[in-house]
């Protein structure tokens, strides 16, 4: 089985590499997993590297990344306790999922990555054909990855797409997180949104805490799962030490 990508696609010719940012379950007091973020080699910002995806090199770029994330992590990630890695996919760029998915697939079983612990997020601000994105979650939980939408409340449509697919994992948006402490407004939608995705059975991550008063409003609300720079900053080829005061 081949697919539009595996015969006409471009190939991604710049190197490039990733940078880890934990996911704290601050319950427990332990990672509950790294999100792999694209790097330059030499360091520089996603967006150095993300001005040169196209149409035409996407899909070597969506695989490249995959399969960097996951070589990396193996690497990187301790094997007792392991935590998840949560890899950003592009919808677009997978054509046919399980003709997409063997070079992911071949790269966890040659560095032992379990699949059970692998997450694919996609961002739900970018315009999809629902249909098409339906059919990769669906075909991906059937292969034992977990899913996630990102950036959730940000973008076309999310809770259209909750009525049809709940992923195992929803990611607030960054501007429902920032200064909820001080805003009565955030803290009734992030609620209401809470216990939404409870009903559902859909564990909600909150990103882009960078307070501790933020932090204490999400853990008054019942957030375990939480993401930003008050727990951590990426780590260029490495994993991030959390602050002190969350750690077990």
């Amino acid at each position: 089985m081949t697919c539009q990508g595996c015969k006409n696609g471009a190939a991604f010719s710049s190197t490039f590499t990733m940078a880890f940012q934990p996911i704290m379950d601050t319950r427990r007091g332990e990672i509950f997993a790294h999100e792999a973020l694209v790097r330059g080699a030499d360091g520089s910002g996603a967006g150095s590297v993300l001005s040169l995806v196209d149409p035409d090199n996407r899909y070597a770029f969506d695989q490249q990344c995959r399969v960097r994330a996951i070589e990396l992590a193996a690497h990187l990630f301790p094997r007792s306790n392991m935590p998840h890695l949560s890899i950003n996919f592009m919808p677009n760029a997978v054509y046919e999922p399980r003709a997409c998915i063997r070079q992911t697939l071949e790269t966890a079983r040659r560095t032992d990555f379990p699949l059970d612990r692998i997450i694919f997020e996609f961002t739900e601000v970018e315009k999809l054909d629902t249909a098409h994105l339906l059919n990769i979650l669906r075909s991906y939980r059937e292969i034992g990855f977990k899913t996630a939408i990102d950036d959730f409340g940000a973008g076309y449509s999310g809770l259209n797409l909750l009525t049809r697919f709940q992923p195992d994992l929803v990611k607030l948006d960054m501007d429902l997180i920032r200064g909820i402490d001080t805003d009565a407004v955030k803290q009734v939608v992030v609620r209401r949104t809470l216990d939404m995705l409870r009903d559902l059975g859909v564990t909600a991550v909150c990103e882009g805490v960078e307070t501790a008063g933020e932090l204490q409003v999400l853990t008054e609300l019942g957030v375990d799962l939480i993401q930003g720079y008050y727990i951590a900053r990426p780590t260029f080829e490495g994993l991030s030490p959390v602050s002190p005061a969350l750690a077990a």
